[in-house]
């Protein structure tokens, strides 16, 4: 970017990404992640595979946040460069007020996404949201919530082979625009110094035993799966969903987990944040929530079944899911939760199911899906977009309110990060956050992973808990691969 340009866009107010473009064929996300990050700060790296098979368009690498906000309880922390501070202030208000401080420019040619935070938002959240029981023992002990705002992006454009550095200045209405200009493209310089230096990484990864241990013993959850669906005869929900954590010992870097998982299932929303006491590392297949452009999407998928290992058999394991009632009232159930949630926030009538039932084909699996989109209400922010569809239904269940009470009462633990949401909010009123599933906490040196099974009318209790325990065999494998160690090229 030329200085002409960004004086022309330098306005008080505005966030100006200054950017160069370079060719991407000597390094790749994962390389350029690990030679970004700073042992003891925050970083992310968030990638994406379209349909098990075809990597998304963007990759994203953040590091040296200049500002994390995060809560626990009642208590907000506001950590800055050189000091940390307390609000009592609503987590929600004064996210709002982080976000819409200021307005990213738009440049043609880069990403959606130049500048913004990015973290998690916790199953846990709710209580800020919603009065509910709180009552449950917390022994992962992570914030409710934790987002960092990065001053630069890296991005990998995959269609067009580029790596793209951003440094983002912030006008201020006093500022110098020729410093504010010099001073981002140091900081490009200093990124393409990093990325240039020899890499130097510790891949070792252990674990104490290849067995996990869980805070649920089978006859314990089928017992709570016996008590759901009396709820659900009793006529208090349709659905609830329960779930069980596991957790295994290790030593050494936990983002070898990441390099497996990424292999083993990919998915619509890889990512992996490093919070400084805690990583997260995820293959998420579910949106959450998106919004672009005042345009919202919630893609509810419920239904799935292996991929056959011909396209005969592909085609009938397909034309079972369609058919299969228990599985289409329970999709059919998401998506009015969906356009209700949705309808909360968005301008009357503009609600639409644009697609309604469809198979969508993964590496090992295949799912029911159906997407619902919606143009945001004037003066409504994406904050209160997130609020209307949190959580997803697909993790808590039907009505939500009473199906997250009976949850509180069935499960013996916090849910913590577990279906909460992880992804970013932009600074231009966009958002893409993805439902916290299939992913894996490294805390110390335990790791927790959780499942969860949606609890309906005639559901099987054995059957349920049998479903929890083989959605996390990608997890706990990719665990294990990982401990196996990884054959590598010599770093460069």
């Amino acid at each position: 970017m030329k200085f002409a340009e960004f004086k022309k866009l330098a306005q008080p107010g505005k966030i100006v990404p200054v950017f160069r473009k370079l060719n991407a064929d000597f390094i790749t996300p994962v390389s350029a992640y690990l030679k970004l990050r700073e042992d003891g700060n925050y970083s992310f790296l968030l990638e994406s595979v379209i349909k098990g098979e075809h990597l998304g368009r963007y990759s994203f690498i953040g590091f040296n946040p200049f500002r994390v906000i995060s809560i626990r309880g009642q208590k907000t922390v506001i950590k800055e460069i050189n000091s940390n501070r307390y609000s009592e202030e609503n987590f929600f208000q004064l996210l709002r007020l982080q976000l819409y401080e200021y307005e990213s420019a738009q440049i043609d040619g880069l990403p959606a996404f130049t500048c913004g935070m990015v973290g998690f938002l916790g199953y846990d959240m709710i209580h800020h949201i919603e009065i509910l029981p709180n009552s449950n023992f917390d022994p992962v002990k992570t914030e409710d919530a934790k987002l960092a705002a990065y001053h630069n992006i890296v991005a990998f454009d995959h269609l067009k082979n580029e790596v793209i550095l951003i440094a983002n200045s912030f006008v201020h209405p006093e500022s110098d625009v020729t410093r504010l200009y010099k001073d981002s493209e140091d900081r490009l310089n200093q990124i393409l110094d990093r990325l240039n230096r020899r890499l130097s990484y510790n891949g070792q990864f252990k674990l104490d035993s290849a067995k996990s241990s869980s805070n649920f013993k089978q006859a314990d959850f089928e017992q709570a799966v016996k008590k759901a669906k009396d709820y659900i005869l009793s006529g208090d929900i349709f659905q609830v969903v329960l779930s069980q954590r596991f957790q295994m010992d290790f030593s050494g870097n936990p983002f070898q987990i990441y390099r497996t998982l990424r292999n083993i299932n990919p998915s619509p929303y890889m990512f992996y944040l490093d919070m400084v006491d805690y990583q997260l590392i995820g293959s998420s297949p579910e949106p959450l929530i998106r919004s672009n452009a005042q345009e919202l999407e919630i893609i509810p998928i419920a239904g799935t079944r292996p991929r056959g290992i011909n396209d005969e058999e592909d085609k009938k394991l397909a034309e079972n899911l369609l058919n299969d009632p228990k599985e289409l009232a329970e999709h059919v159930m998401l998506v009015d939760l969906a356009r209700n949630d949705l309808g909360r926030v968005s301008e009357f009538g503009s609600v639409k199911v644009h697609e309604f039932k469809t198979i969508e084909r993964y590496s090992h699996v295949m799912h029911l899906i159906s997407k619902v989109k919606s143009k945001l209400r004037e003066g409504i922010t994406s904050v209160e977009a997130f609020k209307a569809a949190f959580p997803a239904g697909t993790v808590s269940g039907a009505p939500k309110i009473r199906a997250m009470e009976i949850i509180d009462e069935l499960e013996p633990d916090k849910r913590g990060v577990y279906a909460g949401a992880v992804g970013y909010f932009d600074f231009s009123g966009n958002m893409d956050l993805c439902i916290a599933i299939r992913m894996i906490l490294a805390k110390g040196q335990k790791l927790f992973f959780q499942a969860g099974a949606g609890i309906v009318a005639d559901s099987d209790p054995e059957k349920e808990y049998e479903e929890t325990v083989y959605k996390a065999v990608a997890l706990k494998k990719a665990i294990i691969q990982a401990s196996e160690g990884i054959h590598d090229f010599i770093y460069r």
